[in-house]
Parts: structure tokens; sequence; C-alpha cells
């Protein structure tokens, strides 16, 4: 056994001891179907991850919960031990996110009740697909850490081994569909934000809309996420169910940051429009898009804030070409971005630098908070915000919680923006809207 951080232990703190052993592909699935609270999934084109049970939980708020959240992982990860053989992407992590404001309205009508504003949990049970290897890692804290991981170890080893994943659950339908805000409203609220920019207050502000839906049937995300994975298969998708009630899902092509030793990776997504009828079609509109003096402004804005908010911490920032990325329902105009640090950092020093980006808040970053607060009428919540994971030596990889939805009972809220900007046309940023709101909606429908 190794310490996940450092060779000592502090006299007294919780013991935290983890457990692992390679099982068959294809046990995501089984730790998503316990419903066990919190549960959590991550999936992107090279790991799929899957994990539930709180060893630990981590909550936080207001403007210190970034800081608050990687004191306290470090704090874990300082006492946890892990078997040596154990492969780096098997290895413990805490999975969550954040809100995207320091703190959010309250009401009783809002769906993001449960959801703080940041809550991480390292989990009993994770089960990672990475490399054509599937491993479990079971975890115990307290008095107990090294039986309780064995028996889970043991008992989740029996339950993969015997059990077949269930079958995928259909789409609930949707009944009834409310807007906030309705057309004519949107119209008002883009008015006011471009008299903003006129008046040089703004140079661009990301407003949202949210269309909330009656659900016909029982909600399945796992079953969402699986569908997702043929649609989306380049997208980071995800789940958080906190304890209690709530799950937050989506498939978002947006990466806030990755961090790997002291590389930076991550990019500009900015500008969109819709994909073509057929390949001649979507070739016009990329190029379209590509030479659009109102997007390309957009996307300029996003790149520079990010090179600009990653300098203090690099030695180096590159920039690469911009390009169009391409999704079933909409295509975006996306630049790469890579720096390697001056020196070592944690991933979540990055997160809350970066958080938010010009491409869901927009610049300069505290009028455009501003007017997103005083302009939507609804609790964004962990929407737009950043959701991932960390490990043990502080590196991880958050993406943005965009083309996303919240899910209760028989309702599930979708959310959706458009950066607004000088040129701005309120009927065309609603029609993108729209577009946006496709990947979750198709998959409820």
């Amino acid at each position: 056994m190794e310490p996940l951080r450092g060779d000592e232990r502090t006299v007294g703190e919780t013991a935290v001891v983890t457990r692992g052993r390679r099982v068959e592909r294809g046990a995501t699935r089984a730790v998503l179907d316990a419903e066990t609270r919190p549960t959590f999934a991550w999936a992107t084109g090279s790991e799929t991850v899957a994990a539930s049970g709180a060893a630990a939980l981590v909550t936080a708020g207001g403007s210190s919960r970034f800081a608050d959240v990687q004191t306290a992982a470090e704090g874990l990860f300082d006492r946890c031990e892990v078997s040596a053989e154990l492969p780096s992407a098997a290895r413990p992590r805490l999975f969550g996110g954040f809100a995207f404001h320091e703190g959010d309205r309250d009401g009783d009508d809002s769906p993001w009740d449960g959801f703080p504003g940041a809550a991480f949990f390292l989990p009993e049970v994770q089960v990672t697909e990475r490399d054509g290897e599937t491993w479990l890692t079971t975890t115990g804290t307290g008095s107990s850490a090294e039986a309780d991981a064995d028996r889970l170890l043991e008992t989740w080893h029996d339950r993969l081994a015997d059990g077949a994943a269930s079958p995928r659950a259909d789409p609930p339908g949707v009944d009834a569909r409310e807007r906030t805000p309705s057309q004519a409203v949107w119209r008002e609220q883009v008015g006011n934000a471009l008299e903003r920019v006129d008046s040089g207050r703004l140079q661009k502000v990301v407003l949202a809309q949210a269309l909330r839906v009656s659900l016909r049937g029982a909600l399945s995300v796992p079953a969402v996420l699986d569908r997702l994975a043929e649609t989306y298969p380049d997208c980071y998708r995800f789940m958080f169910a906190p304890p209690g009630d709530g799950t937050f899902f989506g498939a978002t092509p947006e990466r806030l940051v990755s961090l790997r030793g002291r590389t930076v990776r991550t990019e500009a997504l900015a500008g969109s429009t819709g994909r073509g009828d057929t390949p001649a079609e979507d070739e016009w509109l990329a190029a379209e898009l590509l030479d659009s003096e109102k997007d390309v402004h957009e996307h300029q804005l996003v790149a520079d804030a990010i090179r600009d908010q990653l300098e203090p911490f690099a030695s180096s920032v590159r920039i690469g070409e911009r390009t169009v990325r391409r999704l079933a329902t909409v295509q975006h105009l996306r630049t790469s971005i890579t720096a390697e640090l001056e020196e070592d950092e944690h991933v979540l020093s990055l997160v809350e630098a970066l958080h938010p980006t010009p491409a869901v808040g927009g610049l300069p970053p505290d009028e455009a908070l501003r007017t997103i607060r005083e302009t939507e009428a609804f609790d964004r919540g962990w929407y737009a915000a950043p959701v991932g994971w960390v490990d043990a030596a502080g590196n991880g990889t958050f993406a943005v919680g965009i083309r996303s939805a919240v899910a209760r009972d028989r309702t599930a809220t979708l959310f959706a923006g458009a950066g607004i900007v000088a040129d701005s046309d309120p009927d065309r940023e609603w029609d993108e809207v729209q577009l946006k709101y496709r990947p979750m909606l198709d998959e409820l429908e």
C-alpha cells in the first residue's frame, strides 16, 4: 500500500483505503443501474467512468467554493492509501461540479434543490473503462476502512460477474412544454443587452433560456447517456445525481480545462450555425460561418480571453487554427489552446481562473454576470458551469455543463444560450438556442 499524496498521515485523521481489481468490460452501466446516490457518470472518446456511493462528500458555496473543494480534496488524498499495482486511470478521484454563480436564486420552483454551490464525492464504487481494460475500484473510510474496501470489492466483483446490464429504456415522451422567456420577452432581453453593448459597457453577454418539459413516462438517465454515446461520441457525456433528488446530465462539446502534469489543454468554442440537409449544404454553412464577421468576432473574444486568463500561470500559450466543429444538429467555430505551466498548479486553480469563459458568460466578466443576473428569470444552477473530476496529483478534466438538463420526477428542465454581441439579431439568436436544445430534447421525445 502507498499513500496517494505524500508519505505521512496526520495522527488522528480518518483512514481512507482503496482496493481494485480488473473486471469484465461493460460494467459501468451496472453501477448506474444500482441507483445509489450520489452517482456520477463520465464518458469521452477514450474513457468511461461510473461511480456511486460516497466514501466522502465535499460541499461548498460562495466565492471560496473552488479553493474550499481543493483544500478538502488534498486532505482526503493525503490520507488515502491504494495498492501500488492499481493503474493511474483506476485510482480514486473526486467527481462533481459547481454552480454557475457564487449564490443562486432561492425558490420553491427551482429544479436545482439539492445542488449546492459545489459538490464532490470520493466514491465507494468506481468502474473505469480505458485502454481496453476495465477496473473496479472500491474505497472505505474510518476505523474499518480496509475491511469495508475489501467487502465492497468482493460484493461488487461478484455482482458485476453475475449481473447483465438492464435493457435500454425508451425515451419517456414529452406531454407539455413551458419556455422561459417567451420569444417576445427574449427580443426585449436581447435588445436591452445590445444597448449595453452599444454604450460600451459590454462586449458580449451570453443569455440563456430554459425549457421545462413534462414527461409522459419514467426517465432513465443512464439510457439517455447510452443513446447520446451513439449520436455525440466525441462530446463529454456526464451525469451527476446528488444525495437526495434530481439528476443533472448532458453531452457537452466544450472542455473547460484538462491538466496533466504541467500541460493544460482547453479550447474556445463560440459562433454557431446549423447543419445542412446535404454534404454540400453542410460545407456551405461551414464556409459561411468561417466568413461571418459577427461569429468570428464573438469567437475571437473568447479565444483572447482564455489566453489572457492562462498567461499568469503559463510559461507559454499556443493558439491553434480556427476550425469548424460539427455536431449532430449544430456547427461551431473552435480553436484549440494549449499551455505549459510555469510551475505546478492544481486543476481547480485553473477551473477558478477560467470559469466562466466568455463562451458562457461574457466580457467584461463582472458586467456580463451582472447583466445575466438582471435579465434571466430562472436559476442557472449548474448549467454552463464546470463539471468533472480531480485526482490525487491535482490533475483532472472539467467540461462546461452545456447541452444539458436537470431532471426530477416526471419533469426535465433543459437549458441553452446564445452569445449576444454587436449586430446580433434576436430572432436568429432565438433559432440558435432552439438548435442547442435538440441533443437533450431528442432523447426525451
